[in-house]
């Protein structure tokens, strides 16, 4: 069958970069099944058990080697992934056959080998994080002091600028980057628990002594650079990690859905766009269009991953009393999946946080046409200082307010507030000091002091984390 006749995961074709999909890749998994087994075999020979170094040198001279066809064949025969390994291995390392997956469990094997990559995988994701954090920061420092038209309901509100409403993008990213840092150094290793996480047959391996079963652990954590292993567990690890994880990896996802949304608003007004090359097609039926087709893909991707949230949680609560199998096949996908949509939508997020563009005089134009509506209560409390009644004053604003929008409504003619209050003989005020009120600048409050604040707190965080920021890959698509 032609490989255009099977299905292809869009992840792998159009999505996420090649250092994620091998993290989840087999090659990864059964490699680490391998490094897991020569650490065992390495710290049951510490504690006394008959294991050579001829056997450990064996083991591993073929820990990369692996004969794939022959683990096939053996699944086909076993329909047990991991002894299938074994067996394949085992033909490999003749010598060392008989101390492969000592006193293990399957999920020996595939429980650790699932924190290790996803401990991997947390630090990618965590790289690229700090990425766009360092975008949205410098994009923030420079248009800390361009108003703009803040909004509530969708509604022009009162002014912000441009650089204050991206900290509200950064701050949800900082927030995130607290949760993954708090969940990640939280990871620990299964260990090698047994078949009901009893140790009982290590306990058979050295004679009852506990102290011995103790320091293999450690030396295996240690080996693969955890802090230690889970207290107590079944035969699995609980799947509360995954959920926890999972968590994570949703919150990235709504802080780049809320992101892509206001994008996606920002470009329908014409005030910022996202990058467009030079040859990108917008549609195929209107030439003139420029969609903003990358932050509708974190739209897209980003419901994915907030839907995909459900299922550890679902799997978590549903493990009877030591072990079940029905989380495997949900969890070999939906953790997968979840990693490699986060790591599409960082690329992306990287990408058009890099070069947003900004069009200053839509967003001036845009301001000064509704500036006259948020500047009224300035006006007013002038008059009122001037001897006005505040009361008719406010009434007489409101009325003028109403027919000047309803103008702009029903016959499309330019807002003439001001001009309806120049008018007024209730307001003691020329032109000239009714249009000093409406400077933009003005009317921002403590927007740029705000940016300015925060981002000291954010400088500190990229600054400790210089070293590990991890650009996106270039787009696919």
């Amino acid at each position: 069958m032609s490989d255009r006749m099977k299905y292809e995961s869009p992840f792998s074709t159009r999505y996420a970069d090649r250092e994620m999909q091998y993290l989840f890749s087999p090659d990864m998994k059964f490699k680490t099944w391998r490094r897991l087994w020569i650490a065992l075999a390495k710290a049951e020979q510490r504690e006394g058990l008959d294991i050579t170094d001829s056997q450990l040198a064996q083991m591993e001279a073929h820990a990369e080697d692996i004969d794939y066809e022959a683990a096939d064949r053996y699944e086909k025969e076993l329909r047990h992934d991991v002894m299938a390994h074994i067996h394949a291995w085992g033909d490999q390392i003749p010598e060392a056959r008989p101390i492969i997956h000592l006193g293990a469990t399957s999920c020996y094997v595939g429980d650790n080998t699932d924190m290790i990559i996803m401990k991997s995988a947390l630090k990618l994701i965590r790289g690229k994080l700090l990425t766009v954090m360092k975008n949205l920061r410098d994009f923030a420092d420079e248009y800390k002091s361009m108003p703009c038209l803040a909004y509530t309901h969708l509604q022009p509100a009162q002014l912000t600028t441009v650089g204050k409403r991206a900290t509200l993008w950064l701050y949800d990213l900082s927030l995130d980057l607290e949760d993954l840092d708090y969940v990640l150094s939280s990871l620990k290793l299964l260990g090698s628990k047994g078949t009901t996480g009893t140790q009982a047959s290590f306990m058979e391996l050295f004679d009852n002594d506990a102290d011995k079963v103790r320091r293999v652990e450690d030396y295996i954590a240690e080996q693969f650079g955890f802090s230690g292993c889970v207290p107590v567990s079944g035969q699995t690890y609980s799947r509360k990690h995954d959920s926890r994880v999972m968590s994570v990896l949703s919150g990235i996802a709504q802080s780049a859905y809320k992101f892509s949304g206001d994008m996606r608003l920002a470009q329908s007004f014409m005030e910022l766009e996202e990058p467009f090359e030079k040859n990108q097609v917008g549609s195929s039926a209107m030439p003139y269009k420029r969609n903003p087709m990358r932050c509708e893909r974190i739209a897209a991707l980003a419901r994915y991953v907030i839907a995909d949230s459900i299922n550890p949680a679902v799997t978590a609560g549903t493990q009877w009393f030591e072990r079940t199998l029905d989380d495997s096949a949900n969890k070999r996908i939906s953790m997968a999946e979840a990693f490699l949509a986060v790591d599409a939508i960082l690329n992306i997020y990287a990408n058009v946080s890099d070069g947003i563009v900004v069009n200053p005089v839509v967003i001036r134009s845009r301001v000064m046409s509704n500036l006259p509506y948020m500047a009224s209560e300035n006006i007013m409390m002038e008059a009122v200082k001037r001897g006005g009644d505040r009361q008719e004053l406010h009434e007489r604003i409101r009325r003028h307010s109403i027919e000047s929008a309803a103008q702009v409504k029903q016959y499309g003619r330019s807002a003439d507030l001001i001009e309806r209050i120049e008018a007024d003989d209730a307001f003691p005020l020329t032109k000239e000091e009714i249009e000093a009120h409406l400077k933009p600048e003005d009317y921002t409050g403590l927007s740029a002091r705000q940016v300015d604040a925060f981002l000291k707190d954010i400088d500190e965080i990229l600054e400790k984390n210089k070293a590990s920021a991890v650009s996106g890959a270039e787009l696919e698509v």
